[in-house]
């Protein structure tokens, strides 16, 4: 197969998922599903659009503990995973394993860091990979050989995102993604950046010194606002731009593997679906 690798954010597909659809979707016991419906319905979309030769699903943990120990505020604000999705995520790798999908997970680190990590494998065998996601913080991943297929929260399809659109969108290259997150924060992530620096600021320190740590160095080139944020809050700075940036990660690379519909449509059935598997048995994926 010459298509390219889907990686696939797991947590971020079935959380949306759970919320965009009604919880009165449910098995035969009773359970909602509509999280895993949600997923599966988007994910053969984009497999019958791109083609690609293999999908991973990534999970990790909702929070990395070095993250955590670096800045205490990271992800603290998120609400708990609700039970009834969290029996969805348990029952997810199942589910897609009947589609030929592959899960891959980091315990220690996120699924951020192993969807980067895909990518990187990818890359250096000479392929492409598209990674589904609607972290923003992805972005920093683009490149020709990678791009970004960026869902919105309860927006319909995705999202193109290649290294001149993370230009025009922020003003900078992919791989000052970090820096600029760390400069004028992430409040999905629970990262206030510099005080008084938002992003027309950020990007233009970046363009104008190249890094973060450039920026930092030439502090006092700046307005006083300005350059007292970068000042007093340095050390605090690296920190976000460190936890914003992917951890590698050594992960093998994926073998190409096509979507089986009627192995899905098994697997449906198995998790309370019967419309699912009833569509996918007659060959229909719209």
């Amino acid at each position: 197969m010459s298509g390219p690798l889907l990686a696939v954010d797991g947590p971020f597909i079935l959380y949306r998922s759970f919320f965009a659809l009604p919880k009165s979707i449910v098995d035969s016991e009773g359970h909602p599903v509509n999280a895993l419906l949600g997923a599966t319905n988007l994910l053969l979309r984009v497999v019958a659009d791109f083609s690609p030769r293999a999908v991973v699903v990534c999970f990790g943990a909702e929070a990395a503990e070095y993250r955590v120990e670096a800045y205490s505020g990271y992800h603290a604000d998120r609400p708990a995973v609700p039970d009834a999705l969290e029996r969805q995520f348990e029952h997810a790798a199942d589910l897609f394993a009947g589609f030929g999908w592959t899960s891959e997970s980091a315990e220690a680190l996120e699924a951020d860091d192993v969807l980067g990590a895909l990518a990187q494998v990818e890359t250096r065998a000479g392929g492409r990979t598209l990674i589904l996601t609607g972290d923003r913080d992805m972005y920093q991943c683009a490149s020709e050989e990678v791009t970004v297929l960026y869902l919105k929260m309860g927006g319909a399809g995705v999202q193109e995102v290649d290294p001149a659109e993370v230009e025009l969108r922020y003003g900078i290259t992919p791989q000052l993604v970090p820096d600029f997150i760390a400069l004028r924060g992430d409040p999905s992530d629970g990262l206030p950046g510099a005080p008084g620096i938002g992003a027309k600021t950020a990007a233009d320190l970046l363009r104008r010194h190249g890094s973060l740590e450039a920026a930092i160095e030439h502090a006092h080139e700046e307005r006083p606002r300005v350059a007292a944020a970068l000042r007093e809050n340095g050390a605090k700075l690296r920190k976000f731009r460190d936890i914003a940036t992917l951890r590698a990660i050594e992960v093998d690379r994926p073998a190409d593997r096509a979507t089986d519909l009627m192995g899905g449509a098994e697997a449906a059935r198995r998790h309370g679906m019967r419309k699912l598997a009833e569509r996918l048995g007659s060959g229909d994926t719209d």
